[in-house]
């Protein structure tokens, strides 16, 4: 994923260096790129991304990956404030030219998880985008796919985090270290290695990190005996810790769950919060809250 909003602006950079920049990284075999945005509109993206002019810096972006001939995705971030907002997001990933356009409802883990009552939509908004997204699916078909990601917090069973854990993905971050998922940092008593210090296929087959939650033979009931547990496989592992204060546990969003309650009073107490608060953020001041 490349995020342009950073320190290493196009300002500081230059249009052209990060054009020699894309291409250095074609011939490497990038062959795909994903860009994120969080909304829109210049003011509440930047706001949200926590810096500003990242919303025109990210359109500018996407122009140099088109411009390279690589697919591009384009993930739009959804949350309360900006749910009404997904016609247009759909209209223009449409503009920008994007091959595939993934609509993400906030995943609840880190900082969103404390900002969680501000964030979490309704019950009404998820269904608004819901139909929203199977209309352009049916308009769209052929053309670009389209992707979405619905808060577990209005689940009856979880989704397959990252394909079942140490299965399908491997993340690789920017201080080497390799990775399950790219949350896997916040679970304790796990130690990562870098890529610098194995190969990825040792890593892949026989590190701990990867091993420990991979398959169904580390399952609790009730997903040890489910007949789902080898499609969800027992839900995500960083939202059982967030929740429960155990990664072993089934992920709460599953209804079977023992702990499933905690999603409900969830949704009760964003109910009772609904309109009366505004996000916390990392870099406060970084952007001021439009006028």
């Amino acid at each position: 994923m490349i995020d342009p909003g950073g320190d290493q602006s196009f300002e500081k950079l230059g249009v052209e260096v990060h054009a020699e920049l894309l291409e250095r990284l074609v011939a490497a075999g990038v062959d795909h790129i994903q860009l994120s945005f969080q909304d829109v509109d210049p003011a509440p993206a930047d706001r949200m991304a926590a810096y500003r002019g990242a919303f025109a810096r990210k359109l500018q972006a996407a122009a140099l990956i088109r411009g390279a001939g690589l697919p591009l995705t384009l993930n739009f971030v959804v949350y309360r404030a900006n749910i009404a907002n997904v016609p247009r997001m759909i209209a223009l990933g449409e503009g920008l030219g994007a091959a595939r356009i993934e609509i993400a409802h906030v995943q609840y883990y880190g900082w969103a998880l404390k900002n969680r009552d501000v964030l979490l939509p309704t019950r009404e908004q998820l269904d608004f985008t819901t139909e929203v997204v199977e209309e352009a699916r049916a308009r769209l078909k052929g053309r670009m796919v389209i992707d979405y990601v619905v808060p577990d917090y209005y689940a009856a069973r979880p989704k397959s985090c990252m394909g079942g854990w140490g299965q399908r993905f491997i993340t690789i971050g920017p201080s080497g270290k390799v990775l399950p998922c790219h949350a896997a940092e916040t679970l304790p008593g796990f130690a990562f290695a870098t890529a610098r210090e194995k190969p990825l296929g040792e890593i892949w087959e026989r590190d701990p990190a990867f091993t420990r939650f991979r398959g169904t033979s580390w399952m609790p009931e009730p997903c040890r005996s489910c007949e789902r547990r080898e499609i969800d496989w027992g839900g995500c592992r960083c939202q059982a810790l967030a929740l429960t204060g155990d990664a072993a546990r089934t992920d709460p969003a599953c209804e079977l769950s023992p702990d499933h309650g905690l999603m409900q009073e969830a949704v009760a107490q964003r109910d009772a919060a609904a309109g009366s608060a505004e996000p916390v953020f990392r870099r406060l001041g970084a952007v001021p809250a439009p006028a």
